[in-house]
């Protein structure tokens, strides 16, 4: 069982990931979003940051109906996502391995191609990207 302090300690050991300050997590890497917490939408309600769930991009459609269909115990999705290479999982049911698994991917699908090719980069943003508004935390 993992937490959003895994969440934050896997994201942030990846190069050039920086957190957004939000009211939950919020990881980008080159401006692009790899995984954030899950803002509930309830109808007649305000928005409620869910820090036990997890929004991560998957790549493709393909990708994000395998892992609809073939693991609901850990990820489903809502019709805000409809359309979008993201899955909600939940936190509670997978370990660290696979956590870790999954955040590295979002983070190879979102990082540059120069990002991915030096795996040996330090952590933080590269000046090149924006940080404006950004809290970065250097590893």
């Amino acid at each position: 069982m993992v937490d959003a302090d895994d969440v934050r300690r896997l994201a942030l050991a990846l190069p050039y990931v920086v957190e957004i300050d939000s009211d939950g997590f919020d990881f980008r890497v080159a401006g692009k979003g790899l995984v954030w917490s899950y803002p509930e939408h309830r109808p007649g309600e305000p928005r409620r940051i869910r820090t036990d769930i997890a929004v991560l991009y998957v790549g493709d459609e393909a990708e994000k109906q395998a892992l609809l269909l073939g693991e609901p115990e850990h990820f489903f999705t809502t019709p805000t996502y409809n359309g979008t290479p993201l899955v909600m999982l939940r936190l509670e049911t997978v370990d660290i391995d696979r956590l870790e698994e999954l955040v590295t991917d979002a983070w190879r699908m979102r990082a540059p191609d120069t990002l991915t090719a030096n795996p040996e980069a330090p952590t933080g943003a590269p000046p090149a990207f924006p940080t404006v508004g950004l809290r970065v935390r250097l590893g």
